[in-house]
């Protein structure tokens, strides 16, 4: 997907949020648009629970995406109410936004979405994504309609992220949008984000990915250990859950259950760091974490 680029132009940097509700696919759209895996992603919503910035550099072009959590109206717990918060106090701040949509559905979640987005009066886009699981593509031209009569959007692209259809398309609407300013980032640099919290979150995704509703949305990751010895990466970290039977669930009988989460994501770990890796996990009980603001603070929700 390069773009290409004369050496006479002036560089142009700004900072893109890709929002929207809960699972239409921001996270995928992001790790595509910088053609690396850097967010996690799986099939539950709310699987995103931090900023995270994602840097695309071609030429003098930089595009700092922020992928945020995904905006939903039934913020029944703290932890819920501190990624609703997270997403919406980014649009403040960034020179465009991008709402991304789910092909031809429109829920009262995307409403409040395009609430947010109308109020910060910044230059948007839509993408409409999952375009590719359309039986009949006729079927977008009434939501491409009323999309364009809402007089938000610069531009609507339909794009599928997984496929990588339209992306092309997106990333120059994105770039023919950014401001003239220096580049904040130096070329080779994908994130903002440390490895250590970039493994932590490797480890939640083994945890969304491999067990049921209720026990990823209530279990956090904290990076213990994170040291260097010789060739090995060695790192010691522990998952919170809310119940002693969820901590049993994660655990397993004698222990395989865990022991496969460590061995999945000791994989795209050692994958990440180009480097050997001894994981190490245990489970701790730490009741209504997701419910009290300390504790939250603790896990790094601040």
């Amino acid at each position: 997907m390069p773009v290409t680029d004369t050496a006479t132009e002036v560089p142009r940097c700004g900072y893109v949020a890709l929002v929207g509700r809960p699972n239409v696919g921001k996270s995928t759209l992001l790790n595509y648009l910088l053609r690396q895996k850097l967010a996690i992603t799986s099939r539950k919503p709310q699987t995103t629970r931090h900023i995270m910035l994602g840097v695309d550099t071609q030429g003098p072009r930089q595009a700092i995406y922020v992928d945020t959590p995904g905006i939903h109206d039934h913020a029944d717990r703290e932890m819920n109410r501190y990624m609703v918060r997270s997403a919406t106090s980014v649009l403040r701040d960034v020179n465009l936004i991008v709402m991304v949509l789910e092909r031809d559905a429109w829920t009262d979640e995307d409403e409040l979405v395009l609430s947010h987005v109308r109020r910060s009066q910044k230059p948007s886009l839509v993408a409409i994504n999952k375009v590719d699981q359309l039986k009949r593509k006729e079927a977008l031209l009434p939501v491409m309609d009323r999309l364009g009569k809402l007089d938000v959007f610069d531009a609507i692209i339909p794009i599928s992220a997984l496929k990588r259809i339209g992306l092309d398309g997106l990333q120059k609407e994105v770039f023919a949008r950014l401001p003239e300013h220096p580049h904040l980032f130096p070329p080779g640099q994908v994130t903002d984000q440390s490895e250590k919290f970039i493994v932590s979150e490797i480890i939640r995704e083994k945890l969304m990915r491999r067990y049921g509703d209720e026990i990823p949305h209530r279990t956090a990751v904290v990076i213990e250990s994170y040291q260097v010895l010789n060739d090995v990466v060695d790192i010691a970290a522990d998952i919170y859950v809310e119940r002693h039977g969820q901590k049993r669930i994660i655990i397993g009988k004698a222990g395989e259950k865990l022991k496969l989460i460590g061995q999945e994501a000791r994989k795209d770990i050692e994958s990440l760091l180009d480097s050997k890796v001894m994981l190490r996990l245990w489970v701790k009980v730490k009741p209504d974490w997701t419910n009290s603001p300390a504790a939250l603070k603790r896990m790094g929700y601040d």
